[in-house]
Order: structure tokens, then sequence, then C-alpha cells
């Protein structure tokens, strides 16, 4: 997005953006006509605007559009296959294609369930592992599912009211696997 659109979408004319931002009010023209903000400016436009420093970057040729209740439903589709191995993964990403949703939000929800995934095979083969090693009761590894499945619906659950909310993931990655 562009820095006029947002500006505008805030509600904002040049000048107040330029008192709040503390940066000139030539500096909010020259980046609106196409100059892309860089290092300090473009930290404090973001900071100011409540918004991620990569939007106003010119280097993200496409705009990004989000539909935020289908992104909502993207992550929610892993509540009714979380406790199907990989299922928590694919659903989510078969929509994320066929609504053509490839942003951010989509990306880190699946790299969250990707990672998720990872760690419950991993906390799931240590609890089997312990479980033989200290002769733990019969239903240990009952247990752990449980626990890791509810954790799972936990994260879905907010990660929903964040969406709503704030229109961003509330657990996320700095990276993402896809």
């Amino acid at each position: 997005m562009n820095l006029k659109t947002i500006r505008e979408q805030k509600h904002l004319t040049q000048e107040e953006l330029a008192e709040l931002s503390g940066l000139s009010v030539r500096t909010i023209q020259r980046i609106e006509a196409g100059q892309e903000p860089k290092g300090h400016t473009a930290k404090v436009l973001a900071d100011t605007l409540d918004i991620d420093v990569s939007s106003l970057s010119k280097s993200n040729k496409t705009i990004e559009s989000i539909n935020y209740p289908l992104v909502k439903w993207i992550n929610l589709s892993s509540v009714f296959v979380c406790f199907i191995p990989l299922l928590n993964i694919i659903f989510p990403l078969i929509l994320k294609r066929l609504y053509k949703q490839n942003n951010h939000l989509t990306k880190g929800i699946i790299s969250l369930q990707i990672l998720w995934s990872i760690a419950s095979v991993f906390a799931f083969s240590v609890a089997g592992f312990l479980k033989l090693t200290f002769d733990l009761h019969h239903q240990t590894g009952l247990w752990v599912l449980i626990t890791l499945i509810t954790l799972n619906l936990i994260m879905i659950l907010v990660n929903s009211a964040n969406i709503d909310k704030h229109k961003e993931l509330y657990f996320k990655l700095s990276f993402n696997f896809i």
C-alpha cells in the first residue's frame, strides 16, 4: 500500500502526519510521490501509523489483498482436523490456495501448524520414551496427546480472536515455512 492510501485511511492530512511523526511535510510529499522511505523514516512512519514497515516498501510489487473473515476461517479450519496428523496443515493450505489468500497471515497460520506438528511429534516421542524408561502409567501418551491438542486449539482460537480485533496473529513465528 502506498503512504497516501494508508494516511487517508487513518483520516490524516499530510501536515498532521508530519506533526505526529516529527518528519517534514516535504518528506511526506516525496514519499507519497513515489520515493521509497528507508531506515529511520520508514520506522517512524510505520510506528506513527501503527503498521508494519514492509507495508511502506515499494519492493512488494503486488498489493496484498487480505480478506480477514476468510483468513479467520482458514485459521479455524485447523480446529476441525487438529486431531488428525497433517490435516491441520493440508486443510488450511488447500483453502489458502483455493481462495487465493497468499498473504503473510495465511503463511503464518500454516507455518505455525507445521511447527506445532513437528513439536507434537517430538513431545509425543519424548513422552513415550519417558513412559518406558520410568514405567509411567499406560495412559501417559493419551494425556500428552490431549494436552497437545488442547494447546493447539487454544492457539487457533486466540489467533482467530486477534485477527478479528487487530488484523494480526497473536501467536506468530519470526519466519515462515512456506
